[in-house]
């Protein structure tokens, strides 16, 4: 039996989508069963002073964190984050699959590129 890398790409993508959009979506209908009767802001006038500020999501830890806690907001940010990681995983398994072939032009031009996303990702740049 033979081990079929791109078959794990493909499954990859399919299943990692998925996900993403079911977390997103269970997000999205806590938010309406617990905020769906909220009054509606008005964005015509903005107010720094009662805007509501959310910065707990904007790193993984206030996201898992905030899963626990059952938060909608951190639920639908889980879902993006799925999102974001399903093609970054689709690279990594590229490399592995250019090293063994010993594609090695490729999985030197995979490599930067994984290289390129990951320190982007982590530095913000």
């Amino acid at each position: 039996m033979q081990f079929d890398i791109q078959q794990l790409i493909g499954n990859t993508l399919r299943r990692g989508v998925t996900l993403a959009c079911v977390l997103a979506a269970l997000g999205g209908l806590y938010y309406l069963i617990a905020h769906g009767g909220d009054p509606v802001p008005d964005y015509r006038h903005f107010d720094p002073a009662t805007a509501a500020v959310q910065t707990h999501f904007t790193t993984l830890t206030g996201i898992v964190r905030g899963v626990a806690a059952f938060d909608a907001y951190s639920c639908i940010q889980l879902g993006v984050v799925a999102l974001i990681l399903t093609p970054i995983l689709r690279v990594v398994f590229s490399l592995l699959d250019f090293t063994l072939e010993r594609d090695w032009l490729y999985a030197a031009i995979t490599a930067i590129v994984l290289t390129v996303i990951v320190s982007n990702s982590i530095g913000g740049f």
